[in-house]
């Protein structure tokens, strides 16, 4: 169902039409666009608040800038959305983060004018100076490049490296501090509140009156705008002696704090900014949800991404079921944390940025001297919880397992090479639905199976993750241990079972048969569960073990699955090459067993967006995909006899 756009916001098809308005216009425009968002995302779900608080930003940025030849680059892409709007896809956003729709983050095989794919956060700032640099390099000094960043990205470490090189590039990019005091959750540290303290401090708002009034100027001096641009940095520099900037520190002409949704006064201090040679950093103050009352003044973590929603009402609509349902896998790991910590005092939590996603906020809400928000900092996160597994306490490091990427360095040097008892909870393992391939978790099991004094397991149910958490928490001396699960729902409505040690490198038998193994690891074994009953049903005894742990390998089982089956089917949500697969095909050889072996896993591709279920079937293991390949690798027996 398409959602009929306002009338200024129907004739826009590109940038190209957005500057055929007159500027007095563009506050009706944004009005409308801010509209259409709200209309679609109530209707079809998606991001929200992020991308409401940036409407008037958007367009003043497209209407004053010749995208695409200037590179606009948004951090993240949750405040991307009015940007897809403008430029070309608002017939199609209807279609935002479904399967075989377009994405919910900039993607730069979609759109010309998405200059620079983004999921991750920290990112812009780094593309848009490398971008800037290959422009001066070529000698076009014209061309304008523009990251777009909030204060809760600018806390990961990649962006304090882009502002670091940015200052001493000399070269032409505009950096825009979109400041609404949140990431998803409410952003934590010392840059948070360095950057409150310049928004409400009498001595900045005195300089930014100054500096706009100079400015407002710049057009009616033609080449003597630089002169102005060094009276306005003197006048910073003789005002702020007893206040430091952090930004000018960094060699980045800082202008602002500035009203982002003002969306005329925004169009002329970008006209202004144009006109201003080397790097330089606009600070805008924005409120997440502008526009919407219940997101603008509710919570605005709930409101980063509601689901569907009732427009009138700002009711949020949930799914009504008529039993009991299993819990989301991360509220079975948020439970289960506070509960082993009760009984041992040595347990902390850390998670990077990500409370409200892991549910670390139970910890944080009931032991908050042990539980610990790092901001958007999965680097530190590892290496943190390195310090504090030095010191004998017990960390569980809770990174979603896309993101865990980021800290790779710190598993390896801070982490494995030292041999330290660090545990890591991977949510997110495996495909994670709409958010698509910037967030699938389909590489953990790989990049981590290479590395040494690495425990690498997976549950295939709540009990299970009870279990290995219980089984983390005991006192070791050495080695990671790493719990991946997936996003969403587990299997038992009732979870809060007694919890029990697992012995680490075990797997289990779930069903005994004949002429085939089925050998899961991780919640997608419940697939097995239901084609082997269904085989079952047509008189097809199929065997499955479920193996728990990637690393190290449950050899014992292995020794007996190999010496009773010569057809074996290995089935996980990650990748297949460096997966469990790949490590039973090496237990294989290394023993000299023959079998019929095939591997169902995440493919060597790009998996876009869509619902779990979906990419499951397009990958070939979702419950159907999986009996299509036991029915073929039982076909030559059902010949024979």
């Amino acid at each position: 169902m398409l959602i009929k756009p306002g009338k200024l916001l129907s004739r826009i098809e590109s940038p190209e039409d957005l500057k055929k308005l007159d500027q007095a216009q563009l506050v009706k425009l944004s009005e409308e666009l801010r509209q259409f968002i709200v209309d679609n995302v109530s209707v079809y779900g998606g991001h929200f608040g992020a991308s409401l608080g940036v409407i008037e930003l958007t367009v003043a940025l497209h209407y004053v800038f010749n995208t695409p030849n200037d590179q606009l680059v948004w951090d993240v892409g949750h405040q991307a959305y009015g940007h897809k709007i403008l430029t070309g896809r608002r017939d199609a956003f209807y279609t935002n983060r479904m399967y075989g729709g377009i994405s919910g983050f900039p993607k730069r095989k979609e759109s010309k004018y998405d200059s620079f794919g983004v999921g991750h956060s920290s990112t812009s700032v780094s593309a848009a100076l490398g971008m800037a640099i290959a422009s001066k390099y070529k000698g076009d000094q014209e061309r304008q490049h523009i990251a777009v960043i909030g204060d809760g990205a600018l806390t990961g470490g990649i962006a304090f490296e882009g502002l670091n090189h940015a200052g001493v590039s000399d070269s032409n990019i505009l950096i825009i501090l979109n400041d609404n005091c949140m990431a998803i959750d409410p952003n934590v540290g010392a840059l948070k509140d360095y950057l409150t303290d310049i928004t409400t401090s009498k001595t900045y708002n005195k300089i930014k009156d100054e500096v706009w009034n100079l400015l407002g100027k710049l057009s009616h001096f033609g080449k003597n705008a630089q002169e102005i641009v060094s009276k306005v940095e003197n006048g910073i520099k003789s005002t702020l002696l007893s206040q430091s900037n952090f930004f000018e520190s960094l060699n980045l002409r800082y202008f602002g704090p500035v009203d982002g949704h003002d969306v005329n006064h925004l169009v002329a201090v970008l006209n202004d900014l144009k006109q201003i040679k080397g790097p330089k950093i606009l600070h805008c103050v924005t409120v997440k949800g502008k526009g919407y009352a219940p997101a603008e003044s509710g919570n605005k973590t709930t409101w980063h991404a509601p689901g569907t929603f009732d427009k009138v009402t700002g009711k949020i609509f949930k799914k009504i079921y008529d039993k009991p349902q299993p819990p989301k896998y991360q509220d079975v790991f948020g439970n289960t944390l506070v509960e082993l910590a009760r009984d041992n005092d040595k347990i902390m939590g850390i998670t990077p940025a990500m409370p409200s996603g892991s549910s670390m906020n139970i910890m944080m809400k009931e032991m908050p001297d042990r539980a610990f928000d790092v901001g958007i900092a999965e680097q530190h996160a590892v290496t943190f919880s390195a310090g504090l597994a030095t010191q004998g306490l017990i960390p569980f490091c809770n990174i979603y397992s896309s993101f865990m990427q980021r800290a790779y360095d710190q598993v390896v040097h801070d982490v494995c090479i030292q041999n330290l008892p660090v545990n890591f909870c991977l949510d997110r393992a495996g495909f994670a639905g709409a958010d698509g391939p910037t967030h699938h978790g389909a590489y953990d099991i790989a990049y981590l199976r290479c590395l040494p004094n690495m425990i690498i397991s997976s549950p295939m149910n709540e009990s299970e993750l009870r279990n290995l958490m219980y089984t983390a928490s005991l006192p070791r001396k050495e080695k990671a241990f790493s719990i991946r699960y997936p996003r969403g729902e587990g299997v038992m409505p009732v979870w809060q079972t007694p919890m029990e040690e697992i012995e680490i490198g075990t797997g289990r038998l779930i069903k005994e048969g004949e002429e085939l193994a089925i050998l899961t690891i991780g919640h997608i074994g419940n697939y097995a569960v239901e084609v082997c009953h269904d085989l079952s049903e047509q008189g097809i005894e199929v065997a499955h073990y479920d193996m728990r742990f990637a690393k190290p390998l449950d050899e014992q089982l292995l020794h007996e699955v190999f010496s009773n089956f010569k057809r074996i089917i290995t089935v996980e949500d990650g990748c297949i090459q460096g997966g469990i697969g790949s490590a039973i095909l090496e237990f294989m050889a290394d023993h000299h067993y023959q079998a019929n072996v095939t591997r169902l896993g995440i493919p060597d591709r790009v998996v876009e967006h869509g619902e779990q279920i979906d990419l499951h079937r397009e990958c070939g293991f979702d419950p159907e995909g999986i009996r299509k390949v036991a029915l073929q690798m039982l076909e030559p027996v059902s010949k024979s006899s």
